[in-house]
């Protein structure tokens, strides 16, 4: 018999569960009021730093949705902040480089830091997330893939086209190599610092990668997302996700993971047999959904579910982040209709 705190894990590793589990990207965030009066005290930075709050706005939501997992709170650009690129959280602009990387100097230029150290604070705020869950749920690790880490770096905050960074792999190929081996080796301590705290699972975000053709992600991209999944503690199960990637599935499958994070322009049984029955698969409702009223959620919901055909191995999921005004008893009534239309 599996028990609760088992069926996410279980699901990862394709397990027969007793219903299928949900969880939310952006599950801690801007949709929940309590997290808005942090943030009206605190800035984003300054959360993330204080492992206290960090493990308060990851277990709330927990609490208040009956979810299957809780995700982390902090922010894939957080290792890039010892580099001495200069990041910033501008309200408003997002995040921003003030020191972007545009050659092969400025990568040799990148301060060298020992992520167990530098980034020590989100290891203390898992340590008290795991004690704070009680074993009730997992928890889920994360890290931004090398791709979409070095795009930021290049690019210096968010882009439309990607010039800077597909220059780059275009024109200085040794310098990209450099980078994205820098960025994998970080990357891959830092996820196992974060097991070694006490997380069950890591997912590996890779939300720019929908810029590329397949080609170009398989020869710039996949070797290094593979070497960090690669490195990763054996055991402990792998989310990889990308968003836009419908073309590049199977490559995508290539680098690696236990379980397949799916954005929503794909639909999930296209998506599973493309990259293969024998690897989980995680997602992908629009989050825009959550806007619509509860029944068509429903709707939406049980078709998901459908296209899964009670296969062991999905996990529910948006196809990204709860987006800021999506209404809490909303997301409430996805998660209950999850577990209500999927229980076996």
């Amino acid at each position: 018999m599996i028990k609760p705190n088992d069926v996410f894990l279980a699901a990862c590793r394709r397990q027969q569960t007793s219903y299928t589990p949900v969880w939310l990207m952006r599950q801690a965030g801007r949709y929940m009021e309590e997290y808005r009066k942090l943030r009206r005290q605190y800035g984003f930075l300054e959360l993330c730093k204080k492992s206290d709050l960090a493990a308060e706005i990851t277990v709330t939501p927990v609490e208040r949705l009956g979810v299957d997992a809780a995700i982390l709170f902090a922010d894939i650009l957080l290792i890039l902040e010892p580099m001495g690129v200069g990041l910033e959280y501008s309200k408003g602009d997002g995040p921003v480089i003030h020191h972007p990387v545009r050659s092969g100097k400025d990568v040799d230029g990148l301060k060298e830091f020992d992520p167990e150290n530098e980034l020590s604070f989100v290891y203390e705020a898992v340590k008290k997330i795991s004690k704070t869950l009680e074993n009730k749920v997992p928890l889920i690790g994360f890290a931004g893939a090398p791709f979409t880490l070095a795009s930021y770096l290049i690019e210096g905050g968010g882009s439309r086209n990607y010039v800077h960074t597909k220059k780059l792999f275009y024109t200085a190929p040794d310098a990209w190599q450099r980078l994205m081996e820098r960025l994998a080796r970080d990357t891959a301590k830092y996820l196992n610092c974060q097991i070694a705290a006490g997380a069950e699972v890591v997912q590996i975000f890779d939300s720019w990668a929908g810029c590329l053709t397949p080609s170009d992600y398989e020869q710039f991209v996949l070797p290094h997302t593979r070497a960090v999944i690669e490195a990763v503690t054996p055991g402990v199960p792998v989310i990889n996700f990308t968003t836009g990637t419908a073309g590049s599935l199977k490559h995508v499958r290539a680098a690696g993971g236990d379980v397949i994070g799916l954005d929503w322009r794909v639909n999930l049984d296209e998506a599973w047999e493309t990259v293969g029955y024998d690897v989980a698969i995680q997602g992908n409702l629009d989050p825009v959904t959550l806007y619509a009223a509860p029944k068509e959620i429903k709707n939406r919901v049980a078709d998901i579910l459908r296209r899964a055909g009670a296969r062991p191995g999905h996990i529910f999921n948006l196809g990204h982040g709860v987006l800021p005004e999506a209404p809490v008893d909303h997301v409430i009534a996805m998660v209950e209709a999850v577990h209500e239309l999927s229980a076996r």
